[in-house]
C-alpha cells in the first residue's frame, strides 16, 4: 500500500523505463513512514534552509533510515532531492510530526500546590515541548497531565531513565509516543473531557482522503439516529483527514446490528475506521 502524503511518488504502477533502470541498478529498497518523511523535510531545512515537498524528501528519509539501520559511521552518502510543492497547510502538519526526538507521556500527579513544578523539575533540563492539564474530580484528587519532551540526544537510555525516575517518585506515567489517538486528537482536547461519564458512548476514529468538500461528504455519510456525543476534526494538511467521533449507542441487539451495517456502508464508501472505545488514552 502506497501512502498519498508523498503524492509525487504515489503512482498506481511503476513506469516501464523506471522499472527497467531500477531492476538493473538498485541493490536495496527502503520504505519510510509519513513521520519519517516529515523528519527528513525538517532535517534538510535545518541543514540547507531548503524546504522540500514530501516526494522530494523521500531520498533523505530513506538514506537516514538506511544509515541508522546498518549503524554506518564515517561514510559519505549522496541522495537526490527535488521539488518544492509545499503550502502552509501542509507545513503545519509537517512541523507537528517532524520531530522524531519528541516523546509524549501521560502522567498522574497529586492535585495540590507545587505538583506541576515538582514534575517539571524531574524532566529538566530536557526540552519540554507540550504540557497539557485536565482536572478530573473523580480521580481521587489526582491531575492528569499530557506532556511531550525531547530526551537528551546521544543517550539511548535517557527516555527510559526518565520513566524510571518518575516511577521511583511514585508518579504514574505512560508512554503515548506511538499512540495515534493521543498524537492526532487527545493532545488538542485537553480540558474538553466531562467529569461525568457519557452513558453508552462508543468512540471511533475515521480517516478519509483529504480534498475540498471531504468533511462535508463525511458529515452527510454520518447521518444516524444515535446521538453524536463527541466530534473532533482538524485539517492538518495531511493526505488523510482524521476525525474522532463519539456516538451514544444503546446496548441492544438491534442497535449492534444497525451499527455493523452502518460501519459497513462507511467502509464501502472508503472511510477507514478504528473503534477506540477501549483505548487507554480515552478511558483515562
Amino acid at each position: 500500500k502506497v501512502g498519498l502524503f508523498a503524492d509525487g511518488a504515489a503512482v498506481r504502477t511503476v513506469g516501464e523505463e523506471t522499472f527497467r533502470v531500477c531492476n538493473m541498478l538498485v541493490d536495496d529498497m527502503v520504505t519510510v513512514s509519513t513521520d519519517q518523511i516529515c523528519s527528513a523535510i525538517k532535517l534538510t531545512y535545518n541543514d540547507a534552509r531548503v524546504v522540500l515537498e514530501p516526494a522530494g524528501a523521500l531520498a533523505v528519509a530513506g538514506m537516514k533510515k538506511y544509515v541508522e539501520r546498518h549503524g554506518i559511521e564515517g561514510k559519505n552518502f549522496v541522495c537526490i532531492t527535488s521539488g518544492a510543492n509545499m503550502d502552509f497547510d501542509r507545513m503545519r502538519f509537517v512541523s507537528e510530526r517532524a520531530d522524531d526526538s519528541e516523546k509524549m507521556i501521560r502522567v498522574r500527579i497529586p492535585e495540590r500546590s507545587g505538583a506541576f513544578r515538582a514534575l517539571y523539575n524531574l524532566i529538566w533540563p530536557r526540552n519540554v515541548t507540550e504540557f497539557s492539564y485536565r482536572y478530573d474530580s473523580s480521580k481521587n484528587s489526582q491531575a492528569t497531565v499530557l506532556m511531550s519532551f525531547q530526551p537528551v540526544p546521544n543517550i539511548d537510555t535517557d527516555f527510559d531513565d526518565v520513566m524510571q525516575e518518575l516511577e521511583s517518585q511514585e508518579y504514574e506515567a505512560k508512554d503515548l509516543s506511538t499512540n495515534e489517538l493521543a498524537k492526532a486528537h487527545a493532545r488538542y482536547m485537553a480540558g474538553g473531557r466531562n467529569d461525568i461519564k457519557v452513558e453508552e458512548e462508543r468512540l471511533f476514529r475515521f480517516e478519509f482522503p483529504e480534498a475540498p468538500g471531504a468533511l462535508k461528504r463525511f458529515l452527510n455519510a454520518l447521518e444516524v439516529s444515535w446521538n453524536i456525543s463527541l466530534f473532533h476534526y482538524r485539517n492538518h494538511g495531511d493526505d488523510f483527514g482524521r476525525v474522532l467521533v463519539g456516538i451514544q449507542i444503546p446496548s441492544t441487539d438491534d442497535d449492534e446490528e444497525k451499527l455493523k451495517k452502518f460501519l459497513g456502508v462507511l467502509g464501502g464508501a472508503g472511510y477507514k475506521y478504528t473503534e477506540e472505545t477501549d483505548n487507554e488514552c480515552y478511558q483515562e
